[in-house]
Order: C-alpha cells, then structure tokens, then sequence
C-alpha cells in the first residue's frame, strides 16, 4: 500500500517551521477518580511527536477519550490526565487547548494538545464543515492512530481530505508494513489462529481466512462449534448449531485448496464453568451430554505446535481456551510459546490476545502486536479501513 510516510517527509526536511496536526489515539482507561490505569497508547504516541518536534514543526496533537456527547463538554471527556502524562513522557510543558477549531496558537518546537475531538459536532459523522475548518490549522496531518483506523470521521478521514499534505505516522505504518507482511505478501505456509466464544462474531473473518491460510486454527466456542460439524458429541459446551453450514463451508472452501481447519482430537472438560472446576483431559470422541469443553487437549495442542513451528507467517487473533482458569490455560500457553518459538512472522492483535501475550511473556518473540482492536478485526476480514483508503489516494 502506497502512502506518504511522516518519516519520510522529516528526513527531507518538509516538515520544519509547518504546523502539524497529528491525530493520536490516547483513549486510554482511566479509574473513577480520572486517574490513568494503563498508559500503553499515550507511550506509543510520543515517537511520531517527538519526530514532529525535531523536525522542528510547530505541533499540534489530538484524540477522542471515552463516549463524550458531541456539543456537550463534560470534566470526565477531558485531555487533562493525558496532557499531563505527556508532560512526564515528553520532557516538556504540553498545553491543552480547548475550543480549538477557529485557531490555534502553537510555535515551532512547542507541541499543544488539542481537547478531546469528539466533543466537536460533526465529528463522528464526518461533517465536511469541520473536515476543512480542521484541515486549515495545518500544512501536514499525520494520522498515526490505528484503533481508530476503521473508522471515516472528522479527524481519522475528513480532514485527510482537505489537508494540504496527509501522511501516516509511524504507529500507522508500522500497522501497513505488518499487515501487507502478514496477509498481502505472506512467506508460507501461512497459519491463522482464530478463537473467541462465537463463530457469528468471526463468521466473515472465518469466511476471508479460508481463501488465503493454509492452515485455520480455531478455539474457544468457535472450536466446540467446528467439532459439531464434523460429526462430533460436544456436551453442554458453547456452540452456535445454527452456524453449522458456515462452519462446514468454511472446512469445505479450506479443503479444495488442499488446506484444511485442525479439528482437536483431544480436549479439556469440566462440569461446570469455575476456575476450580475439576479439569478432565479426554478423546474428542469421549465428551459427556453433561461436559463443558474449556481447552483443547494436550496431544491436540502438541501438534498445532509442530505446524506453527513449522510455519513461515502465522496471524493470531483469539485464545484457544478459557486461559484465565489455570486448569484450562494449556493449550493457550503452548499456542504462545510456539508462536514465541518459531521463525515464522507473526502478527497478533485483539484484547484477548494481548492479555494472553502478556500473561506468558512473550511480547518481544511477536513479530508484530497490532494496536488496534476493531481495526485489526476488520483488517482480517478483508476490509479496506477508511483511513488507508483515504491516506493511499492522497499519496497519488
């Protein structure tokens, strides 16, 4: 994908003495008293201000935060806790200017923070007027906010249109570079884990996988739901009956193309859903009316571990059991150190997923761990997000 890189623009020296807007996403979770509980999103915003600001631009930086009403500015929808941790990371005072739209007073070398953007009317609907009114505070905008990628409003899409210059920021770029290595330009085999409770919710990201992996990992209920349509007893455990043709339409579409979706040979049962319920390892064809399966079994997740080993890209979204239950967390940790293990690239990304990296520590072995969540969804189903549309045609 084509598009002008921020990067770029800096080491020629384009963006020195011009007013840039860079639009961030700093929506980060915050505790009743307004105080930041996670500040991972405002800390992978400073590389493309700090570039901004030494190349010697006058900048501007803004981003939504919660749920606000358009028109209507409450404490609670406030840059504030955000402007202060960017002081802290920056080194430097960060203003937060609020009513920014008619004008903003910024300098070279100084860089301001502009009040929570989905205050302004107009923009989730992405409201032309205030595209251009936002569009004429700078010389260059920079989006480098992935999150809110999938998204055409106001300040990820309409004022790329007007802009005089629209570029990706390093956050964004990096999010392409991986994207195009993962799913446009794949070393192979290429292996796709998806998991989570319901296939209706993957349905269309099963639907895109199947055409391009050579291997579709499934788990969680999206797995008991593909073991019911091969034929096999799954209890009482969580499955959608009704997606049964779609889950046998995906393993057909897989199976022409000479790929195929693992069905688990062995599982992880419990007669209830506690983290201290008894954990039973059993056959895929020995599952109880009155079992629940929370995890694939042992042998199941040895040999997914082999093909993923053995893999030249692997994209992982979803874990493959309940992994927050000690006893039901196996196949999702031996899922993780085989990823950590290979010499596959791999590309992860949803929360669940996070969480799971996380928890077994295996952040620096990721290729690439996206930032985005909806986003990174719909890039997986095959969709065009809005603000690469928009940034790849006003590179033309």
């Amino acid at each position: 994908m084509n598009v002008i890189r921020f990067s770029d623009l800096c080491a020629q020296g384009k963006a020195k003495g011009q007013r840039v807007f860079i639009r961030a996403d700093l929506n980060v979770p915050q505790n009743d008293r307004g105080v930041i509980t996670e500040d991972t999103r405002i800390r992978a915003s400073v590389p493309c201000i700090q570039m901004a600001l030494d190349a010697g631009a006058a900048v501007m930086v803004t981003s939504h935060l919660g749920r606000p009403t358009e028109g209507e500015f409450k404490a609670e929808d406030s840059l504030a806790p955000v402007a202060k941790r960017l002081n802290e990371l920056l080194g430097r005072d960060v203003q937060l200017k609020v009513n920014w739209v008619e004008g903003v007073d910024v300098a070279e070398g100084q860089v301001v923070l502009l009040e929570n953007c989905r205050v302004n009317k107009g923009e989730k609907k992405n409201s032309p007027e205030l595209a251009q009114k936002m569009a004429a505070l700078c010389d260059i905008f920079v989006n480098d906010a992935f999150g809110t990628a999938h998204r055409a409003e106001g300040t990820t899409y309409g004022i790329a249109e007007y802009a005089k210059v629209a570029c990706a920021g390093p956050l964004l770029a990096a999010e392409i570079d991986a994207i195009t290595q993962a799913l446009a330009h794949p070393a192979r085999p290429l292996v796709a884990i998806v998991g989570g409770s319901k296939v209706s919710s993957k349905l269309t990201i099963l639907k895109s996988l199947a055409d391009k992996v050579d291997q579709l990992i499934v788990g969680g209920g999206i797995a008991n739901t593909f073991m019911l349509a091969a034929g096999l007893k799954i209890g009482k455990s969580l499955a959608e009956p009704d997606l049964l043709e779609a889950a046998r339409a995906v393993i057909e579409i897989m199976k022409e193309r000479g790929a195929e979706v693992p069905i688990p040979t062995d599982v992880v049962t419990a007669k209830s859903f506690s983290a201290d319920a008894v954990a039973t390892v059993k056959k895929a064809t020995e599952v109880a009316d009155d079992d629940l399966i929370l995890d694939i079994g042992p042998e199941t997740a040895a040999k997914l571990a082999m093909q993923l080993k053995a893999a030249g890209t692997i994209v992982w979204n979803g874990p493959v059991g309940v992994f927050e239950f000690a006893a039901f967390e196996n196949g999702t940790r031996v899922i993780a150190e085989a990823i950590a293990a290979s010499s596959a690239f791999s590309l992860a990304g949803g929360g669940d997923t996070l969480a799971a990296i996380a928890k077994y520590g295996i952040e620096k072995q990721v290729g690439y761990i996206s930032t985005g969540g909806g986003a990174f969804l719909e890039v997986l189903e095959g969709k065009t997000l809005p603000a690469f549309e928009i940034l790849s045609r006003r590179a033309q």
